[in-house]
Parts: C-alpha cells; sequence; structure tokens
C-alpha cells in the first residue's frame, strides 16, 4: 500500500504524470518574439501581460540565445543552436564554428529536421518569411552565407538524409526561385523529380498532399488552416513526424509585429488542444527584439487605433539586425509614450514554453542548444 500511495504522489508533481517519449514534435518558433514582446502582445490582445496560451503552457524555462562568439545573435546562429545543439557564427547556416561567412564552408552541423529524416518519419517546415531565410533554412539546409538564397534552396533536391522535408510552406516565392534558377536551371522540374507538387500558395495545400512544396510572395497568409493541413497529412506516418512553424514577430513594424504574436498564439492554442498525447510542442523564439512597455493605463488600448505600421513588410533581416539601431522616425514608438521600440536584436533570454511528452526537461535556465537535447531526449534518440 505504502508502494502504491508513493507512485501516485509522484504522478501528482508538475511533469511527473507526462509520458517521456514523443512520436511527434512540434516546433513553433517566434521570430524576435522575446518576453518583452510576449508581454506587449499580451496587453495589446487580452488587456492582460499574462493572458497568451504560451504563457500558460505546464513547463515554462528561460533560455539564453548568444551565438558561438557574440551576446546578440541573429537568426542564423539562433536557429542553427536550436535545431542542431552547436553555436556558430551570426550569418551562418547550420554549419560549424569554424566557418567563415561567404567565404570558407564549415562542416555541416546535422539538424533535428535530417535526424528525423533519416529515422523514416514525415518532415515539414511553415513559414511567413521566406522559405530561403535563416530560420526555416538552418532547419533543413547548410550554408556559409544565409544570404545565399539560391544554394539554401537547391539542397531541397539533394538532401544528405532521407528524401527531404516532405512540406516546405512560406514566403519568398519570387526571390527564392529565381536565385535557384541562376544556379541550377530548371528548379521546377528538379524538384517535381523528387516528388514534389508545386503549388501557387500555403492555401493551395489540401489534405490529399504528400509531398508540396507552397511558396507566396505574401507573408500574410492565414497560418491556422495552412497548419492543420500540414499535421494531418503528416500524421499518416505511423513512425511519427517533426514540424516547426516560424511566424515573424520582429516590431519594426509594431501593430504587425503583436499581431503576429497573438495570431501565432492562438494556432498553438488549437493546435495543441488537436494534437494526439504522443506529441511534444515547443515554442521558443531565436532572439528577442529591443521592446519595452513604457506606460499606459489598464483600462486603455495600449496601442492607438490609428497606429501607423511604418517600416517595410517586405524586408528580410540579416545579421546586422542584431546591431541596435535609432528606431525608425516618425513611428508608433516616439510618438506615443507607452511602448518603446529600438530597432534591433537584444541579447537576454527568450522564453521557451512547452507541454507533452518530455517536456517536464523544459525548466530552469536553459542554453539555446538545450532545445535541440530536449527535443532529441523526447524522441528518444541519441547523437
Amino acid at each position: 500500500m505504502t508502494r502504491v500511495i508513493a507512485v501516485l504522489a509522484l504522478a501528482l508533481l508538475p511533469g511527473c504524470g507526462e509520458a517521456d517519449r514523443a512520436r511527434n514534435v512540434i516546433l513553433f518558433l517566434g521570430d524576435a518574439g522575446g518576453i518583452p514582446t510576449l508581454h506587449a502582445a499580451s496587453i495589446h490582445g487580452h488587456r492582460d501581460g499574462h493572458a497568451l496560451f504560451i504563457q500558460q503552457m505546464p513547463h515554462l524555462a528561460l533560455s539564453d540565445t548568444s551565438a558561438v562568439d557574440r551576446w546578440v545573435t541573429d537568426s542564423a546562429a539562433g536557429m542553427t543552436a536550436i535545431v542542431t545543439g552547436s553555436k556558430t557564427k551570426n550569418g551562418v547556416i547550420s554549419q560549424s564554428a569554424d566557418a567563415v561567412r561567404g567565404k570558407v564552408d564549415g562542416a555541416p552541423l546535422k539538424s533535428i529536421l535530417e535526424y528525423a529524416e533519416e529515422r523514416g518519419l514525415s518532415t515539414g517546415v511553415i513559414t511567413n518569411t521566406s522559405i530561403a531565410d535563416a530560420t526555416p533554412a538552418a532547419v533543413y539546409a547548410h550554408a556559409n552565407d544565409r544570404r545565399k538564397f539560391g544554394e539554401i534552396f537547391a539542397q531541397v533536391a539533394t538532401p544528405r538524409f532521407g528524401d527531404g522535408p516532405d512540406l516546405l510552406i512560406g514566403g519568398g516565392r519570387t526571390t527564392v526561385l529565381n536565385a535557384t534558377r541562376a544556379l541550377v536551371g530548371d528548379v521546377e522540374t528538379a524538384l517535381k523529380a523528387r516528388g514534389y507538387a508545386l503549388l501557387e500558395s500555403p492555401a493551395a495545400l489540401t489534405t490529399d498532399a504528400t509531398r508540396a512544396i507552397a511558396l507566396t510572395d505574401d507573408p500574410e497568409f492565414d497560418l491556422a488552416p495552412v497548419v492543420q493541413r500540414a499535421i494531418t497529412i503528416l500524421s499518416r506516418n505511423r513512425a511519427g513526424y517533426f514540424l516547426m512553424v516560424e511566424w515573424d514577430m520582429h516590431t519594426t513594424r509594431l501593430p504587425r509585429g503583436l499581431n503576429h504574436v497573438l495570431a501565432l498564439d492562438a494556432v498553438i492554442r488549437q493546435t495543441a488542444s488537436q494534437v494526439s498525447d504522443d506529441t511534444l510542442i515547443i515554442f521558443t523564439a531565436d532572439h528577442s527584439f529591443d521592446l519595452r512597455v513604457r506606460g499606459g493605463m489598464k483600462d486603455e488600448p495600449l496601442l492607438p487605433p490609428s497606429a501607423d505600421d511604418p517600416g517595410d513588410s517586405t524586408a528580410t533581416e540579416d545579421e546586422d539586425s542584431a546591431k541596435p539601431k535609432p528606431a525608425p522616425a516618425p513611428s508608433v514608438s516616439t510618438a506615443k509614450p507607452n511602448v518603446r521600440v529600438d530597432n534591433g536584436h537584444t541579447g537576454e533570454q527568450v522564453l521557451v514554453a512547452a507541454q507533452g511528452p518530455g517536456a517536464a526537461r523544459v525548466r530552469g535556465f536553459i542554453d539555446n542548444t538545450d532545445v535541440f537535447g530536449i527535443i532529441m531526449a523526447a524522441y528518444g534518440w541519441g547523437k
């Protein structure tokens, strides 16, 4: 009887009632979605600083975001650490730290997606940035320069493990395809030979697809149905799946960035309520951003309804975004006192939030490279 009581008591402790092994993992990545941005978005959307679903997930940690040689990372080095377990230099895509950007390759670092492909899982990448931009690129490609879009995307047709990602959904259609054609010629034929259906937009993805690439030049597509269809497609594989979903949360355009936080949070909430119990869900950010809530009344909107969105929504983040810059003028942040935005990445820790098998490992202060280890352990894999 004493043994039974002890077992029951352990089961009631946080995290102890969960299975350790996951069949599926969904990694949600808020690009530039640091804690200050999450806080501001929660107030903006809910008049409450901790009303986001991700803020209420059962397992939380704070993660360092530094690159191998700098306190402030860009998305290339930040995402490389998350999906390979190794730090590298800013601007480098899933290559070792001895790479010299644009000049010398480092050793390729094996990503979670590649481990999944090697083991026969289905895999997918969804983003509203360019499909060859730093965050999604680090999941499926290797390059010594994040700006080599053609070289990055061409690797879809020459995967190092398995048959490569089954689903690639994102932005940058014109730029990426033109850059890839300049290197390999008829990229469409090469991809079709790998079994991909080439779709005109994410909305064109249907659940009867098996392998598909859906690219658009419009970064504001409706994420929720795309994620649901992707999960339906990937779930057909009894071995399991790995899916990475990135949503841009840069607040250089303040209302747009905060609304993107709310949109991704709603998708994570919906996904968590629908996926099977053997699915680990993790949210984190590759780096933080220099935004602060500086004022405001709790019974008033954080931002004025007429707030403009300064900036170019099609701009691509580069490593220079990791350097502090003055806020654009005029801007919401300089015109109104409630929120201040300086246009640059920052080096403080970001949130890691998780639920599902293996989520109990998300706790305390961790490194960005530890996220890789948490996911690998959840799958039950070793390097």
